[in-house]
């Protein structure tokens, strides 16, 4: 008996000891499911236990437990959390989606043609966006709100309307950064500008943005001066599923969506599709807004070599917009002041009208040709349709008021009732600015310039494995573009008319003007500023009024890339060929023989090689090099916007170094960028506008108040050199700190030509101006940021943004002496909450809080003009020798008589989105 008690407790013994003391190995790699770019700090743990561990700075976990097997609960802040399944091994690589992804589960499509820097091995200056803090941190803003916490990145024009916005990336401006666009580029073929109002829609569909400062690593013949922002959208989803939500925010802001995935069937088809809706007043007066966004994509998946999908997406849109004032105008009316709307019968409505349809489709295919061959193709289209509204005619009367500010009478809102009532007395309702028609009147009527496009290319890269350590890329870019701008009458504010006369160009412009050949036309048609009537409406070519004209622009590029990797050491070389033509038609303003402008075909390029070494798994550093040899944009080749050829209009040099360090940890990652950028041979179009006070004469053209002045420089220079920093922390598993810096010094070289255009396109002056050591406008030179996020509980966190803007000088074409803006600093703070619902929990409810410019800071955003505190009030008086500052007219040391913009107040937004 005492034996068999000894093996039971032995037996019973060593259960115990195998059970407490038996110790399993488990590992794996966590990785983003979208980008497929490892994430670190991640939380690790075994369920039900204590036991635990966080990822290192590439993904990787490796942790003990006594458990042979059992489940691991993975989560990270902005992630869905996953639980896996172990029984002791190794568990590979692990994808967590993002937590508030509007569509989940993403096949990313068109591979080889989107730059991704993670595509690369040699490093470039990159920030990534995720759609999860897309959707966090944009509430009613443009998507352009989600890059204001990114190293050189500059946001400013949101004061002008819903759309308005534009950035800049290490002090370049919007023409000479890239955008693309699932691989396609989205610069405007004419004058390389994005207008963001037509991209409304994109913090919805964007599944990630990715931008690269300086050289980056697209290998497109593209103006990527400044930079390059790649927009990754979602694709056609794998689960089935949707979302439905509603958001609110100041000033009648109000936007619904909903979404449906279909899922991925067994033949491998799949259709997602997403519509949504927005309205709102807009924060500044007159600038209210409405629009659309809607998403289908169908992809195809027949086997692991093929890979189709079929995009289509647009935003139409219509909002008003405001325009730069006088400082003086906003201290004494509020700094929401809007002066390009009135009302009618008591019924609101706006001068200035922004309004466009322009749907973009694409067809992507991948293609797994062998192990070491991939082909990807996306072949796209646009079609862009609507313009925006101005005023037309001589009669504009506007309601006089008195500034409390300056204790003066000035002329502010339009007075539309006034308006119509001469439009109606008019003897024959023919509207007229000619001052030999005997029926002439100061008429008014609204007008509407439209730029309508259809814009069709292909894409396609082939990537070849050529070795265990060298990797070869080539593809083609080709292009065509045809634009077509003219005028027409949007509303004719009780006219049945307008009649209009013009002398016509020959081809030789002998005097500027054929004085032999006279058109003249009477209009009665007008098609109102409504984005879908401009989609499928076009006026007739004898409606049309002011200018007329088309531009056909194609374009043919080719590149290639090698890249060699081996150890911690890796390098490439990239080169990229192509050719560029244009040729004008204007219907309007020359004789029927000589419509057709001269044709002129440019060729560029641009090369580009670099390495790096990582000295181990914590230290690495890079150094890049590259030279553009640019075509200048089809704007800048033609004079004035008739069919003379610039003779200035040569190709644009840009060279460009960079040298960065990067140090990672499983706690702490942080990158170290410096750059110098050279641009020589520089055209630069149209970049920025005033409006003309009483009385001012440029050129001794005495210019209409309210009358837009537009100017160009040519033929400048500008140096731009900088050090950028950026780094994430995570102290603690709940807390994520985030924080960048900035100090650029940005500045012209040289002589600089100046032109000055009144708002039909017409020469007003030209001066040279010596501009050397003159500091670049429009962004700060010199920002720093810091961010927190703290997860309070499960699924409930509160974030804030702290930013500084230092050395911002005026938006003013090149000069030596520009002016510097005071220094402000912003601070932006949220909440979130996500509920889980149902049986499984599968479905949730997400709750987000956004306040934007949390302490109300009132700041100027932006100035157009550059007048000195110390200039005299009235320099051609002969008596009066007083200067703003000696009379006390300024504004925080600027000069009341500036023009520019106050940056938004304190906005809210708050969001409630359903996933099933």
């Amino acid at each position: 008996m005492k034996k068999i008690t000894n093996w039971v407790f032995s037996v019973v013994m060593l259960f115990v000891v195998n059970t407490v003391f038996a110790q399993s190995k488990v590992s794996g790699t966590v990785v983003d499911s979208e980008l497929n770019t490892p994430l670190s700090g991640v939380n690790v743990k075994v369920k039900g236990t204590s036991t635990g561990v966080a990822t290192d700075a590439n993904g990787k976990f490796s942790l003990t437990t006594t458990a042979t097997s059992g489940q691991l609960v993975i989560s990270f802040i902005g992630y869905e959390n996953k639980t896996v399944s172990f029984n002791g091994k190794d568990l590979g690589t692990i994808k967590l989606s993002s937590a508030s992804n509007q569509l989940e589960d993403v096949v990313i499509i068109g591979k080889g043609v989107i730059d991704l820097a993670k595509d690369r091995k040699t490093p470039v200056a990159a920030t990534t966006i995720k759609s999860a803090e897309i959707q966090a941190k944009v509430g009613s803003a443009d998507i352009t709100q989600a890059f204001v916490n990114t190293p050189s990145v500059y946001v400013a024009g949101q004061a002008g309307g819903f759309g308005d916005s534009r950035i800049t990336v290490r002090g370049f401006q919007q023409d000479n950064t890239a955008f693309l666009l699932n691989g396609q580029p989205i610069n405007g073929m004419e004058d390389g500008k994005m207008y963001w109002s037509n991209w409304s829609g994109m913090s919805d569909i964007a599944n990630a943005v990715q931008i690269q400062r300086g050289l980056g690593s697209s290998k497109l013949a593209i103006s990527s001066v400044g930079g390059t922002v790649n927009f990754v959208t979602k694709a056609t989803e794998m689960k089935q599923g949707g979302f439905a939500s509603l958001g609110v925010a100041n000033d009648n802001y109000f936007k619904s969506t909903v979404a449906y995935n279909t899922g991925l069937s067994n033949k491998g088809w799949g259709a997602s599709f997403m519509m949504s809706h927005w309205q709102g007043d807009g924060y500044n007066d007159g600038t209210r807004g409405e629009g659309q966004n809607y998403f289908l994509s169908v992809g195809y998946k027949p086997n692991n070599k093929h890979n189709f999908n079929v995009l289509i997406t647009g935003a139409p849109q219509y909002h008003d917009q405001n325009f730069s004032k006088r400082i003086s105008d906003y201290l004494g009316f509020g700094r929401r002041y809007n002066n390009n709307y009135g009302f009618l019968g008591g019924k609101y409505i706006s001068e200035r009208t922004n309004f466009y349809h322009k749907p973009v489709a694409n067809i992507n295919w991948d293609f797994k040709i062998n192990d070491k061959t991939d082909l990807s193709t996306v072949l796209y289209a646009s079609w862009g349709r609507g313009g925006g509204t101005g005023n037309y005619g001589s009669g504009k009367k506007n309601i006089s008021q008195v500034n409390p500010y300056t204790g003066l009478a000035q002329s502010t809102y339009i007075d539309f009732d006034q308006i119509y009532a001469n439009n109606v007395a008019d003897s024959n309702g023919i509207g007229s600015n000619e001052s030999s028609d005997p029926y002439r009147t100061k008429n008014y009527a609204i007008r509407s310039s439209m730029n309508n496009h259809q814009w069709y290319g292909i894409v396609s890269n082939l990537k070849n494995k050529l070795s265990e350590n060298l990797s070869f890329n080539a593809g083609i870019d080709l292009r065509t573009y045809y634009g077509t701008h003219y005028r027409q009458v949007a509303n004719y504010l009780g006219l049945n008319g307008w009649y209009e006369t013009r002398k016509l160009f020959n081809q030789n412009h002998v005097n500027n003007l054929s004085t032999s050949t006279v058109a003249s036309n009477t209009v009665n048609e007008y098609y109102p500023a409504e984005p879908w009537t401009a989609m499928f409406n076009t006026i007739g070519q004898s409606q049309r009024i002011d200018y007329d004209y088309s531009e056909r622009i194609s374009y043919g590029g080719i590149f290639g890339q090698l890249e060699y990797a081996k150890d911690n050491f890796t390098a490439f070389f990239q080169g990229a060929l192509s050719q560029q033509k244009h040729q004008r038609f204007d219907r309007y303003d020359y004789e029927l023989a000589h419509q057709d402008s001269e044709k002129v075909s440019n060729l560029g390029y641009n090369v580009k090689a670099g390495a790096s070494y990582s000295i181990d798994k914590t230290h690495s550093l890079y150094a890049n090099a590259g030279f553009y040899s640019r075509q200048p944009y089809h704007d800048n080749v033609y004079l004035n916007y008739t069919n003379r050829v610039n003779p200035l209009a040569s190709n644009e040099d840009v060279l460009g170094f960079e040298a960065g360090y990067n140090f990672k940890s499983k706690i702490f990652n942080a990158s170290l960028n410096a750059y110098r950028t050279s641009w020589k041979n520089r055209v630069i179009g149209t970049s920025f506008n005033v409006t003309a006070v009483a009385g001012q004469t440029i050129g001794g053209v005495l210019l209409p108040q309210g009358a837009l002045v537009y100017t160009t420089s040519q033929n400048d220079e500008q140096l731009h050199t900088g050090l950028e920093l950026d780094f994430t922390l995570k102290p603690v598993r709940k807390l994520d700190l985030k924080g960048f810096a900035s100090v650029g010094n940005w500045e012209y070289k040289g002589n600089s030509v100046q032109r000055r255009y009144d708002e039909n396109q017409n020469i007003l002056d030209e001066t040279k101006v010596d501009v050397d050591g003159g500091k670049v406008g429009d962004a700060a030179q010199t920002t720093f940021g810091l961010g927190a996020k703290y997860e309070l509980f499960e699924r409930f966190s509160i974030d804030a943004d702290w930013r500084n803007y230092d050395k911002l000088y005026a938006t003013v074409a090149a000069t030596k002496d520009n002016l510097m803006l005071p220094t402000y600093d912003l601070v932006d703070a949220g909440i979130s909450y996500k509920m889980l619902l149902g049986m499984d929990k599968k479905d949730s409810l997400l709750f987000r809080i956004n306040i934007s410019n949390v302490f109300d800071e009132v700041y100027l955003s932006e100035l157009t003009s550059n007048v000195k505190n110390t200039d005299r009030i009235n320099p051609t008086s002969m008596t009066d020798f007083s200067t703003y500052q000696s009379t006390g007219k300024e504004y925080k040391g600027i000069a009341d008589a500036n023009q520019g913009y106050f940056g938004l107040g304190r906005t809210w937004s708050v969001t409630l989105k359903y996933n099933f």
